[in-house]
């Protein structure tokens, strides 16, 4: 092969992965966010739809003339380590209100391609009249308004809904606010995730009947049936999560992990997709030097719970496991010490609010779990050990 032929090949491997991270990170690349990241995915989608399909059964959507790219990413059990999040200022997570209107708007909005927030609000209010089991709809409500719009940024953001005139954001203040949106039914559709529709799902064995895929049949499973949810199951855990130990992992899963042809495969997901594999005793983890598959980044100090959870892990490495009220009592001194940094927790209970933010983050990135009243660090602590000498900055 000669050396042009190569390059050409090493090349086209390297957009393969630059790819594979990119659509981890972001399920949906649309071409009016990013130009170039969805040019790459339409560039190589087919062998991008062939590489999801074999190692982790999910599906790729290429739309080249609606411009995005979906890739549905579906989990063999139901979690909830990345909640759905307010696009404002504030970015909490979805409380329960605001996922039961988020559904009720994008089941209203597939009924025409044209319409105004007045116009859905009320479509909304009727819907939820007559749905058993969920509470009215009040626009008059400051905080249902806020909630609506909430769901409204969402399918925002993701492309399903477009302001022609107007802003959603003024409905917060004013029931009566004029904005016109455009409906992309096609990209509505699309966000849903879920292998069973929700309308065919078994509403006793909700959520987990909306994650049942028939690939894998049923409670009697062929031996290749299992085989292949074993292997899909855990390059999905393995690409989907900080740290994978194995002690979390199914017997299946240990068993295809610990196989000759489980360990190859590992492998090879690393180094097509681009990631350095630490492989221990304990467990995996896929590590991407380029931060393109990170949607979240840990150390940050552009949050004060991240660092707050950094010296909390230290502690529970160097002394742990601890007692959660231990962990509350250096918060509290954390906040005494230094009584400019995270203002928003400067008041009472704001260490016990601080260590319960910390131990989320930890927790999130597999660095430490809570047993009942006691926190101990996990095995990928120890790389996050604070040097001696290092100490929080005041805010300026």
């Amino acid at each position: 092969m000669s050396s042009l032929s190569n390059q050409l090949v090493s090349a086209e491997k390297d957009e393969i992965a630059r790819a594979i991270r990119t659509l981890l990170a972001r399920p949906l690349v649309s071409r009016h966010d990013d130009q170039a990241a969805f040019d790459l995915v339409r560039k190589r989608r087919g062998p991008l739809v062939q590489w999801f399909d074999y190692f982790c059964g999910w599906r790729l959507v290429v739309e080249p003339r609606l411009g995005y790219a979906r890739l549905v990413k579906v989990h063999s059990e139901p979690v909830a380590t990345r909640p759905a999040r307010r696009r404002r200022a504030v970015r909490a997570p979805f409380d329960r209100r605001r996922y039961t209107l988020l559904c009720l708007c994008a089941a209203e909005l597939l009924a025409a391609p044209v319409t105004t927030i007045g116009m859905l609000a009320q479509r909304v209010m009727q819907a939820a009249a007559v749905e058993p089991g969920v509470p009215a709809f009040d626009p008059v409500s400051d905080d249902e308004r806020a909630a609506f719009v909430d769901a409204l940024k969402l399918l925002e953001h993701h492309g399903a809904v477009t302001a022609m005139d107007g802003r959603t954001e003024s409905y917060l203040g004013d029931e009566g606010a004029k904005v016109l949106y455009r409906v992309d039914t096609t990209r509505l559709i699309r966000l849903l995730a879920t292998p069973v529709p929700p309308s065919r799902a078994d509403a006793g064995g909700l959520p987990r009947s909306l994650l049942a895929e028939s690939r894998y049949g049923g409670e009697e499973r062929t031996d290749t049936q299992r085989t292949l949810h074993a292997r899909h199951s855990l390059i999905r855990r393995l690409l989907d999560e900080p740290v994978v130990y194995r002690d979390e992992l199914t017997p299946d899963q240990a068993a295809y992990a610990a196989s000759v042809a489980g360990r190859r495969l590992v492998r090879r997901v690393a180094e097509e997709a681009g990631f350095v594999l630490e492989e221990r005793a304990e467990g995996f983890m896929l590590v991407d030097a380029d931060a393109i598959a990170t949607d979240t980044r840990f150390p940050d100090d552009g949050s004060h719970a991240k660092v707050a959870a950094l010296l909390l892990l230290d502690l529970l490495v160097t002394d742990g496991p601890l007692p959660a009220a231990r962990l509350d009592a250096e918060a509290a001194d954390l906040l005494l010490r230094f009584p400019q940094w995270a203002k928003s927790y400067q008041s009472d209970g704001g260490g016990a609010r601080l260590a319960a933010d910390a131990l989320e983050v930890l927790t999130l990135f597999g660095l430490a779990r809570r047993t009942g009243d006691r926190v101990a660090a996990l095995p990928a602590a120890a790389r996050y050990r604070v040097e001696p000498g290092s100490a929080v900055q005041e805010d300026q």
